[in-house]
């Protein structure tokens, strides 16, 4: 009675989830002003603090990098660094907690605006059964922005004739640089048969205590609220080749954005400890109307290696010459070697 009892309170659970997902779709079509990725679910401890810990594995080192716009002379440079891993309990295996640390830093335009913010995240997994995961995510930081006057040229340094940096500016600003904390809240639903069959759908928000993000002391400006809503589905199809499809909706304001792609990954050689794939696939996101190709390399399920370049489809494509940004992610897991008393021994015969 309590294992039909459980799958359907599983059931249920998993239509709620989706019932809100489709509710949050329906809001708007989702433009981001928060730093984002086309190859979101790599640095994905930026979308959702629900996913600390969420991986085949025990300890999760990420590197990614995006360099956008740097065609119209305006570069647009992000980088994101994080770490996370797995903490088990020694009583129980019906849960288990995880931490990490997410690194941000984005720089963009002439003026040099950047924004640079720590973040530490925490989550509780609770087993639902063997092959059903539901995780609450916690997420506090630092952040800081500020920008760079030294580049930048104002109508008053105008003489009349020419342009004179000797000029005073005209404008006064109370701050160049302006400090505030970071807060997040996500929740994650995986269901796993195995490495290879897996599905996630989360939901976070982040800013839900909207800081104060203005240079002027008498602007009242807060940094809005971001929701998310996240899914990514892996599918074997045979013994060579799975498929990966990955959707991100972001509302922020006025602001939103839609991001899908897709991937095949192809298994070139299938030996325990010489695993090696080729991913190929292609996204789309409206936020500029961007088309972006995508190739990875995983070894050893543990090295992970990806690229993309973002075309441009929108009519800013002529100052762009189609090539909007770049970006690479670098992943390395560790798994550790259980001790033996956390195998059943099986007789041999």
């Amino acid at each position: 009675m309590y294992h039909v009892t459980n799958i359907v309170n599983q059931r249920a659970l998993l239509i709620g989830l989706i019932l809100i997902s489709c509710k949050f779709l329906y809001v708007n079509n989702l433009h981001g002003q928060d730093i984002h990725y086309s190859q979101f679910y790599n640095p994905i401890l930026v979308i959702n603090p629900a996913k600390t810990g969420i991986f085949s594995g025990d300890k999760r080192l990420n590197l990614s990098y995006r360099d956008q716009w740097s065609s119209v002379q305006v570069p647009w440079r992000t980088f994101t660094g994080s770490y996370d891993q797995k903490f088990y309990p020694k009583k129980s295996d019906k849960y288990f907690f995880s931490g990490g640390l997410n690194f941000n830093y984005d720089r963009q335009g002439d003026s040099n605006l950047s924004l640079s913010n720590l973040n530490l995240s925490a989550s509780y997994t609770k087993v639902l059964s063997e092959n059903n995961l539901l995780t609450i995510g916690l997420g506090l930081g630092f952040a800081t922005r500020g920008f760079d006057l030294t580049n930048l040229q104002w109508d008053s340094q105008w003489n009349g004739s020419t342009f004179d940096a000797s000029l005073p500016t005209g404008e006064r600003f109370d701050a160049e640089r302006i400090n505030y904390f970071e807060n997040a809240l996500g929740i994650n639903y995986r269901w796993q048969k195995d490495r290879r069959n897996k599905f996630d759908i989360g939901i976070s928000g982040y800013h839900l205590i909207e800081p104060e993000v203005g240079f002027y002391a008498n602007d009242d400006i807060t940094l809005p609220r971001r929701l998310n809503l996240s899914a990514i589905l892996t599918k074997q199809v045979s013994s060579r080749f799975d498929i990966q499809l990955q959707a991100l909706g972001q509302l922020q304001n006025e602001y939103h954005e839609i991001l899908g792609s897709g991937l095949i990954k192809i298994h070139i050689n299938n030996k325990r400890g010489k695993e090696a794939e080729l991913h190929l696939g292609i996204g789309y996101r409206t936020s500029g109307s961007l088309f972006v190709p995508i190739v990875a390399i995983e070894l050893q399920e543990r090295y992970y290696f990806s690229f993309n370049f973002e075309r441009d489809l929108s009519d800013f494509q002529i100052a762009t010459n189609n090539n909007a940004g770049f970006e690479a992610h670098f992943r390395y897991i560790i798994t550790n070697v259980k001790p033996l008393k956390a195998f059943k021994i099986c007789p041999i015969y």
